[in-house]
């Protein structure tokens, strides 16, 4: 047995003994392990309300659904980097093992959206309080962890890494917490929160969900708020990206906004990544927000930007691409540095209806907001 096994083993152990010791006597709560070859979805579907899926360190091919409230899915791993869940390979596929056999009704759905692990709740019932940690979902077509119809989900500590789309994203959900994460090398944005992407409707109460102490880089964004009110963006780190951040609005009502953007690091986000049919081509943003009122924007700390997209500079006021304008936000207290063509950038033909305030930068478009 090696050293590296005998840690493990002790990790495993410890934890086991601390899960246990501190659940009450009479808690029907138990910890399903799942070891290297075994299946985690036959773990997940077998755990009731309140159980622990423990994954030990070592690669899992398969895409996991999680439909059980109050289920905790853990690896045990600092950070995710021992316990990763990849797609099926193609080999297993054909082949189709017992395991895979057993849970092809549980992930056919999941694995065929392209996706590593998905959190389902019901069309009228928010699936609630499960948490996923520790994990590593990397190489997926689509998105690494993908949440729907939840309230109430923690996720932390997982790397989401070289997925085609989202790294972690979560669509019609509320009370979410996602706190130190990383998210690097994905598709599109790195971390994705939404109201519904597949409908042209207002922006919708967040009910205080909570992005926090997230790293994001090498991203198309590192962050996308779209459509969503009342929520916390705080103390992430954003670099290498194309863009640092976007909160989205559009014409529908109520407007995305009503949150909060403060303590953030973003620096140097000026990769160059094509436009699409919604944005022009991305190089050299920071913190925008499009269509979006009654936003704070405090205590950022956004330097090293440089680009000649629309949308670059430090923090930079757009509206949105169906025209919609940014209304009553405030940005103030951040310090900016470094950033082209400006370290703010205010587009919006009605100038006056966001304040600027105590930032400490060295040039704006227009001049006169630093």
């Amino acid at each position: 047995m090696t050293k590296r096994h005998i840690t493990y083993l002790a990790c495993a152990t410890a934890l086991l003994g601390a899960l246990v010791g501190t659940a009450p006597a009479s808690a029907a709560q138990r910890i399903h392990v799942v070891k290297p070859g075994q299946s985690i979805q036959q773990a997940v579907n077998a755990a009731q309300t309140g159980d622990t899926v423990l994954v030990l360190p070592g690669v899992y091919h398969e895409s996991v659904t999680v439909k059980t409230p109050g289920l905790t899915l853990r690896g045990l791993s600092h950070h995710g980097n021992d316990t990763v869940i990849q797609p099926v390979q193609k080999k297993a596929a054909a082949g189709s093992t017992k395991a895979t056999r057993n849970n092809k009704k549980a992930t056919i759905n999941c694995a065929e959206a392209g996706n590593g692990i998905c959190v389902i709740g019901e069309k009228d019932k928010a699936l609630p309080d499960v948490t996923v940690a520790d994990l590593k979902v990397t190489g997926f077509s689509k998105i690494g962890l993908f949440s729907l119809g939840t309230d109430r989900l923690t996720v932390q500590r997982v790397i989401a890494e070289d997925n085609g789309q989202w790294g972690i994203a979560q669509e019609h959900s509320t009370r979410g917490v996602f706190r130190q994460n990383i998210a690097r090398g994905n598709g599109d944005a790195g971390l994705f929160l939404a109201n519904n992407v597949k409908a042209e409707v207002g922006a919708t109460d967040s009910r205080g969900t909570v992005i926090e102490r997230n790293r994001l880089e090498d991203n198309r964004i590192g962050l996308t708020v779209r459509r969503l009110r009342n929520l916390v963006v705080k103390r992430n780190y954003l670099t290498g990206n194309c863009a640092g951040m976007f909160v989205v609005g559009d014409e529908n009502k109520p407007k995305a906004g009503a949150l909060t953007v403060s303590l953030n690091r973003v620096e140097r986000n000026n990769k160059y990544c094509a436009k699409t049919e919604r944005l022009p081509f991305l190089q050299g943003s920071g913190i925008v927000l499009t269509g979006a009122e009654s936003t704070l924007v405090s205590g950022n700390v956004v330097t090293g930007h440089s680009g000649e997209s629309p949308l670059s500079g430090g923090i930079v006021l757009f509206k949105s691409m169906v025209g919609v304008t940014s209304e009553r936000n405030l940005i103030t207290g951040n310090y900016l540095l470094d950033n082209a063509p400006a370290d703010l950038v205010n587009q919006e033909a009605t100038q006056s209806a966001n304040t600027f305030d105590d930032n400490s930068c060295g040039a704006s478009r227009p001049a006169g907001l630093c």
